[in-house]
């Protein structure tokens, strides 16, 4: 039986290793701080995430605390007009298999964890040393302990030290953009009368993103602008919320409503990688945003994420005889799909933000008749796909 460590304790790591446990692999998951923790934040598990948390038994847990979306929305930033309206709920788990849930980051997180026992998943363990060797991979943690695997798997986030050891250090890619988001309980927006929708109000230079998670109990808001005198990563940064209104003046009265309803925001700078012409080396392989940051704007990050863990415990257990070559099946398999979305993502951002006038016009009419954006007739390929599926010698 295969020993893997995983470095990294977010979603991308604590859902491999529940995909690795579930084939049979004997698996210890790693995160440097003391607690595991995700910000406060929403979270689109689309429905080609989460068909794979159904494998894992999670259905009726996600069904209890996330909620199903009725439609993405995508609206005009001034009067409201609706550039595109695509169904999810019933119509999307007709097709794909599984609905599209909204939820607070922490809530999944604390969810994934708990399907865990304390001999799988180990706090306050800060990677500082990785040795690759012809029959294991050491890691060594700033205390000093050093253990033994198998095979390692980074899933320690966009500034990855195992992508560091493997491939030698690099930048993150400062997008100018920057992201205010925060949480408001909908008692406080209920006479809006928001539907059940993903909103996303495009306009020049900007876009809002508005739903519920926590079974309603909470409006998630993210709000991007464009802006280069900005670089804070950190997604606990507290922002300005008299800013963060002014950034939206002018806009429709809904999305200054429900700015107007905020108490508290934060902010990130957003940055992505360039797609990597490699994730493996030796018995060590990287998994979500150690090597597919993406920005948020086609919501795939966590998705995909989860998506790699499926991919990786499905050709372990294909060839678990010749792990290293699983490991570069899994690269194989995945590396194209995450570089498209990750290219597709950074794309939204700037059709997001177009300035109203020809383009903008020729986007909003692409939207419309559905050759683009969420509708099912151009989202299919990405929520349709099935990474726990596998033809270990052709392709998915």
């Amino acid at each position: 039986m295969l020993h893997i460590g995983i470095a990294g304790g977010g979603i991308g790591g604590v859902s491999a290793a529940l995909f690795l446990k579930r084939a049979g692999f004997q698996v210890e998951v790693f995160e440097k701080t003391r607690a595991l923790a995700e910000v406060g934040a929403g979270i689109n598990i689309s429905p080609n995430a989460a068909k794979l948390l159904h494998v894992l038994g999670l259905r009726s847990q996600l069904s209890d605390m996330g909620v199903v979306p009725e439609a993405w929305h995508q609206r005009r930033w001034d009067d409201g007009q609706t550039l595109q309206w695509s169904p999810l709920a019933k119509p999307v788990e007709e097709a794909f298999g599984a609905p599209q849930y909204q939820m607070h980051r922490s809530d999944l997180l604390d969810l994934l964890s708990s399907q865990l026992d304390e001999d799988h998943l180990h706090t306050g363990c800060e990677l500082i040393d990785l040795t690759d060797g012809d029959d294991d991979v050491t890691i060594t943690f700033a205390d000093g302990v050093r253990r033994s695997f198998d095979l390692v798997i980074g899933a320690d986030g966009i500034h990855s030290r195992t992508r560091e050891f493997l491939f030698g250090p690099s930048q993150p890619i400062f997008k100018n953009c920057i992201a205010y988001r925060g949480l408001i309980p909908s008692e406080r927006v209920k006479a809006l009368q928001i539907p059940v929708e993903a909103q996303i109000w495009v306009g020049p230079g900007r876009h809002f993103v508005n739903y519920y998670v926590r079974n309603g109990s909470l409006l998630n808001f993210v709000a991007n602008v464009d802006r280069s005198d900005w670089r804070e990563e950190s997604w606990t940064q507290s922002g300005d919320v008299a800013e963060l209104r002014t950034e939206f003046d002018g806009w429709h009265p809904q999305v200054r409503a429900i700015l107007a309803a905020v108490s508290e925001t934060f902010t990130l700078a957003l940055h992505d990688r360039k797609p990597l012409p490699r994730w493996t080396r030796g018995r060590v392989a990287l998994l979500g945003d150690a090597c597919h940051p993406m920005e948020p704007h086609l919501a795939q990050g966590a998705a995909q994420a989860i998506e790699d863990g499926a991919a990786l415990a499905a050709c372990l257990s294909a060839n678990p005889a010749d792990a290293i070559g699983a490991l570069n099946r899994y690269e194989q398999l995945r590396l194209a799909r995450t570089s498209r979305i990750q290219g597709m993502a950074d794309a939204n951002r700037r059709t997001f933000h177009l300035p109203d006038g020809p383009e903008q016009r020729q986007r909003d009419a692409a939207l419309k008749s559905n050759k683009m954006g969420f509708a099912i007739s151009s989202i299919g390929w990405l929520y349709g796909h099935d990474a726990g599926n596998i033809n270990y010698s052709g392709d998915t």
